[in-house]
């Protein structure tokens, strides 16, 4: 039997509409109908129904770190997720020689496969962030464990087959050019990321097939006013997606504005949330390192070098809504701009023949109630259901 959802506004695409309702059967939209509701229709009386949110870069949460991931840790952060709104999200592992990589990987992929039924988001595969950077931009990665991506470690990445979804490189790196065309071959997209890459040289990435840039302005070669740099192409061609960590400490209001205003459709809002998401301050586990969580919110390693987030994709969304962005536009960022770029083109969008993951909000841009599949994984107002780990539904908020 089908199941109906109305609520007095919607995101259909990039626009705010209303009133409108979304008729779900076997999991899927089946039709979305504007107007008043119909007969038998779940109504929602007031806030905002959307897409369920798409995080593409999420190293780990709630404690877990997903280079050390087991069935039990995957389980905590599927069923942690909602509660911010995340739906579907792409395990990401940081820099790790080859082997050692696709070990983690492939315990991610296991975990994943594990989960249960109706546990909350669901995995899209793995992001591996390196080990094909460069030392120049290392950020937190370890340097000494960053190599140039030659025809054998690529077909060794390719084992992974289908689930090897993104994979971050340096394209200045020797071999980093056909690695890229490789990589695309075989349907994974590639990001620019941690790299000393001149304005020419990020041309020439997408050139090749790069269709990403991880974390704007975070570990790359600066924007200048003659030398673009990696973000100075970023922002201008249009064949690439902007990963933004809106924490507002990786990248500042004004900046964050900025980007909005030059290419704002765009941009993929990301985390790059690390165990210490949803966390208390203290001591957690990023790729196997510590990393430190103090009052300010903000992961860093024990030298003081920012480590990831601990940011939620829900908060990113209000980040970004309060630098002046439109309601309709940040949640797209979080929606189908993601979608979109790893190539899900049935997530982040209310439409027929989309899957039915949804989220109500209410009028301060806080998840009420998610739904993944069509069966509801979050409601702020059911203690019955799963309740997400200690203190993640309200972290950073």
């Amino acid at each position: 039997m089908d199941a109906v959802v109305a609520a007095p506004q919607a995101l259909l695409g990039r626009t705010i509409v209303g009133p409108a309702s979304v008729r779900i059967r076997d999991g899927r939209i089946v039709e979305v109908i504007t107007g008043k509701p119909p007969a038998g229709a779940e109504v929602l009386t007031d806030g905002l129904l959307t897409p369920g949110l798409v995080d593409v870069q999420v190293n780990g949460a709630v404690g877990v770190d997903f280079a050390e991931v087991d069935e039990d840790g995957m389980r905590a952060v599927a069923g942690a997720l909602p509660s911010t709104g995340v739906t579907r999200f792409l395990p990401t592992l940081i820099t790790a020689p080859v082997p050692i990589a696709l070990r983690q990987a492939r315990a991610v992929l296991a975990a994943s496969a594990a989960l249960p039924p109706g546990c909350g988001a669901l995995p899209l595969g793995v992001h591996l962030e390196g080990p094909f950077l460069s030392p120049k931009r290392a950020g937190v990665h370890d340097p000494s464990l960053m190599v140039a991506p030659g025809p054998a470690e690529i077909s060794s990445l390719l084992e992974l087959k289908g689930a090897l979804r993104m994979v971050t490189l340096a394209p200045e790196q020797p071999g980093g050019m056909e690695a890229i065309r490789r990589l695309v071959s075989a349907g994974v997209l590639v990001a620019v990321g941690h790299s000393d890459a001149t304005g020419e040289q990020t041309r020439a990435a997408a050139d090749a097939g790069a269709r990403m840039v991880t974390h704007l302005f975070n570990a790359q070669r600066p924007l200048g006013h003659r030398e673009p740099g990696v973000p100075g192409v970023a922002l201008v061609d249009d064949r690439f997606t902007l990963g933004l960590i809106a924490d507002l400490a990786h990248v500042g209001p004004d900046v964050c504005r900025l980007v909005f205003n030059a290419a704002g459709a765009r941009v993929a809002l990301v985390t790059d949330a690390v165990a210490a998401a949803g966390m208390p301050p203290g001591r957690y586990q990023l790729g196997g390192a510590d990393v430190v969580l103090t009052e300010d919110g903000v992961p860093r390693s024990p030298e003081g070098t920012i480590a990831g987030s601990a940011l939620t994709l829900d908060r990113a969304v209000r980040n970004i809504v309060s630098v002046g962005v439109p309601v309709a536009d940040a949640l797209a960022s979080a929606t189908i701009v993601p979608a979109e770029v790893i190539g899900e083109s049935g997530l982040g969008r209310l439409a027929p023949g989309a899957v039915a993951d949804l989220v109500w909000w209410d009028d301060q841009l806080r998840p009420r109630k998610v739904w993944v599949d069509g069966n509801v994984v979050y409601d702020a107002a059911n203690p019955a259901l799963p309740v997400p780990a200690a203190g993640y539904a309200t972290a950073g908020q």
